[in-house]
């Protein structure tokens, strides 16, 4: 299988599918590479070079004990771009994964980077603070902390079957599906993802997106329960410059499943433009 080593020694596995243009895909939380099969097949088939990796501590990358952080997580995609030899490449991220994509820009800058494209992802900072007053109580992450001790295969079984794919409100994600976000949670390393749920939660991005001066679509449902549309994309697109903003009425967090033929048409659009 393919991986490759980062500065600090820690090996990620990644998929590396088509050719043409390069195109990166960063997975959310608990998840892996895996999570993005539909996009990676769907943009490799129409000309694309889709790359996808499982982040540091998930899927068949190394579950290392430190940086289990977003430094760590945008300079593993750093090392990533490095090894193999990519310029011109457009950065997609989920949730997380959005995440990872802001700060990497914001460590490296845009000198590699064509395009963004932010999905359900995390930024600008989902956290309630002083300066961040309509964000996420801390309690509910918290919360999050307390049900991975207790029973994190529980809690992956939880968030599957109610607000991830918003399967509590339609009833209508398959059970193929929701299985699936299970198996990935629990591939991935217990620490690793108990680390990440402050990486996601309490990373304020907002100067990294001041520093993105590339073409950016950000796609958001209204009805996210994950990352609300408040809180992330739409004021992801309000802090930059000429982002364009594609909201999904009525739609759950986990768009790259429950919507994924819009998604693929989407995404498609943007980067051949």
């Amino acid at each position: 299988m393919p991986f490759i080593t980062t500065p600090d020694g820690v090996e990620i596995f990644y998929k590396d599918w088509g050719s043409g243009p390069a195109v990166i895909l960063s997975h959310g939380w608990p998840l892996n590479s895996d999570s993005w099969e539909a996009q990676q097949l769907h943009l490799a088939t129409h000309g694309f070079r889709a790359i996808a990796h499982d982040r540091r501590g998930h899927g068949r990358s190394e579950q290392v004990w430190d940086g289990n952080d977003m430094d760590h997580y945008a300079d593993d995609l750093h090392a990533l771009i490095e090894a193999l030899g990519l310029s011109e490449v457009a950065l997609v991220g989920f949730s997380t994964g959005g995440g990872e994509v802001v700060r990497y820009i914001g460590r490296h800058g845009t000198a590699k980077v064509s395009k963004l494209a932010l999905v359900s992802a995390v930024p600008p900072f989902m956290l309630q603070t002083e300066d961040n007053p309509g964000g996420v109580p801390i309690e509910v992450f918290d919360g999050i902390r307390e049900n991975s001790l207790k029973d994190r295969s529980q809690l992956y079984r939880d968030f599957a079957d109610t607000i991830f794919f918003g399967h509590n409100r339609t009833g209508d994600v398959s059970q193929g599906t929701r299985d699936a976000f299970w198996r990935q949670g629990l591939q991935a390393g217990h620490k690793n993802t108990y680390d990440s749920i402050a990486a996601f939660s309490a990373t304020d991005m907002r100067p990294d997106l001041a520093k993105v001066d590339v073409p950016t679509l950000v796609i958001h449902s209204d009805t996210d329960q994950v990352v609300p549309f408040e809180v992330g994309g739409k004021a992801s697109a309000a802090l930059i410059d000429g982002a364009e903003l594609k909201v999904y009425e009525g739609g759950p967090h986990g768009v790259t499943d429950t919507h994924k033929d819009r998604l693929n048409d989407d995404l498609l659009a943007f980067l051949q433009s």
